[in-house]
Formats: structure tokens, C-alpha cells, sequence
């Protein structure tokens, strides 16, 4: 077995030169330096668990593709397990040499974990209407184990924010946030759940991110107020600019009639 579940101070290996990250060497032998996922596959790897998604069946996600083999496209799911997406699972029916025109490297999803067997295979799919290949919106990233506050009771929290910012916002339970809307909103959106994970530890989050939302709504709000203003005062000084403008060029043009009357002969 390639991966197994370790604890810190397991023995892993007597081969101190497979040692990489994740691991400690002590006596001439590899042991774990943290709880994680542990890679016996060529080198000795330990992925900590500690702020990491793991995985359960039912948790919708945004996945994005890494590869595409035979009749799986390999996705991130930010986890220290990759998913397994079959090409049974996509929407519609397609022969394995087309895969890569529907789905390819670099691609994102929003997928549905259907089944996490005991050795942690982790099987994704998109054989349902509110999943898809993600076309438009910006991802943001927030741990995962932040994910039930920024959510919050009943989905309060997050109703909060759509409601608000105005934005369309999918939260996947591995920590990756799809937001769609005008860029003016998501930029207010973004600020506001990276403010959420920063403070959800603090007592009072809904009632200080309602005022939060509001503040900033307010400062927005504002600016095009000003900008009118200065626009004005632009427009009045335009005005006197341009009536000496004027001026100055009847004058100018006086000047000029008079010189060319005398080379031309004109002249008294």
C-alpha cells in the first residue's frame, strides 16, 4: 500500500536517503514528524492533516483538472487524496479519445464527492443540475474547517453576504469559493470572506460583517458623489478658461488682420 494514516514519531522506513518532507530522521530511520497522510512511493512524504479537506460522500466541491488518462480525468480537490472523475460520471455521453475537448488540464469544476471508499479512493461526479465545468467568476481559497462559519447557522451567513454583495457564491466544502457578479461586488465580496476567516474565532460575526458590509457599501457610494462634484468645479472654471480663450484670440486675430493689411498693401 503506497499511503497510510501516521502519526507523529511513526517508524516509515529504514532508507534515510527516501527522507522528504513530512518526516524527521533519527537513529539511521525515516519516521513521521506530523498526523498525516504518509507516501511510501519512492520518496517518504507525510501530508499533514491539520487544516487539510477530507473528504466525505455528498460534499459538493470546486475541483480543477490535473490530468486525463484513459477514462478518468484526475482532479484536485485539495485534499491529500487526488479525485477520480470516470468518464461515466460526466454529463453526457462521450468516447474516451474526446475527453480532453470537454474537460482538460487546468479546467474547473463543480462536482459532487459520490463515494470514498476504505482506502480512499475518492470518486467525484457531475451527473447533476447544479454541476458543471466552471466557465466564468473568480476562485478564492479559504481553510477548510472555516467553511461551517462562513456558511453559518441555517446558512444565515451566507445569505447575508449573496444578499449584500450582490454576488452569486458557491461554497465548496474543500475551501474553494466560485463568486460571480460585477467586478465592483466580488472585489467587495472577496474582502468580506477573507475577513470572515480571519476573525471567525470572534463572538459577535454576523452583527460586525452586517456593519462591515454596510460601511463599505457606504464608501462606495460616496465616491461617485464626489466625482460629480469635482466635475462641476471642473465645468465652471472650463467656462471662465474658455471665455478668455476667446478673447484672446479676437485679439489675436485683430493683430494678425492688421499685419497682413500692411504687407499686402492694404494699409492706410
Amino acid at each position: 500500500m503506497d499511503k497510510k494514516l501516521v502519526i507523529p514519531g511513526e517508524f516509515l522506513s529504514d532508507d534515510i536517503n527516501r527522507a522528504d518532507e513530512g518526516t524527521y530522521v533519527e537513529d539511521g530511520k525515516v519516521y513521521s514528524s506530523v498526523f498525516g497522510i504518509a507516501s511510501l512511493k519512492n520518496r517518504i512524504k507525510v501530508v499533514s492533516l491539520s487544516g487539510k479537506y477530507i473528504p466525505r460522500p455528498g460534499d459538493m466541491i470546486v475541483g480543477i483538472i490535473t490530468e486525463v488518462s484513459f477514462s478518468n480525468w484526475i482532479v484536485d480537490i485539495r485534499s491529500p487524496y487526488e479525485g477520480l472523475l470516470h468518464i461515466s460520471e460526466f454529463p453526457r455521453r462521450i468516447e474516451n479519445t474526446d475527453m480532453s475537448k470537454y474537460l482538460n488540464v487546468g479546467d474547473s469544476i463543480m462536482a459532487l464527492v459520490a463515494d470514498v471508499d476504505p482506502t480512499m479512493k475518492v470518486e467525484l461526479t457531475l451527473n447533476d443540475q447544479r454541476l458543471r465545468q466552471i466557465k466564468e467568476g473568480r476562485i478564492i481559497e479559504v481553510t477548510p474547517s472555516k467553511v461551517p462559519r462562513l456558511i453559518g447557522r441555517s446558512g444565515s451567513m451566507i445569505a447575508m453576504l449573496k444578499n449584500e454583495t450582490r454576488c452569486s457564491i458557491f461554497v465548496g466544502q474543500n475551501g474553494r469559493i466560485l463568486l460571480t457578479g460585477k467586478d465592483k461586488d466580488l472585489d467587495l465580496a472577496v474582502k468580506a470572506i477573507l475577513k470572515i476567516e480571519r476573525e471567525s474565532h470572534i463572538s459577535g460575526l454576523t452583527d460586525r460583517m452586517t456593519r462591515f458590509l454596510k460601511e463599505e457599501k457606504g464608501k462606495q457610494g460616496k465616491e461617485p458623489e464626489k466625482e460629480v462634484e469635482k466635475e462641476e468645479i471642473k465645468t465652471e472654471e472650463h467656462i471662465e478658461e474658455e471665455k478668455i480663450a476667446v478673447e484672446h484670440e479676437k485679439v489675436e486675430e485683430e493683430k494678425s488682420g492688421g499685419i497682413l493689411d500692411e504687407l499686402l498693401g492694404n494699409g492706410k
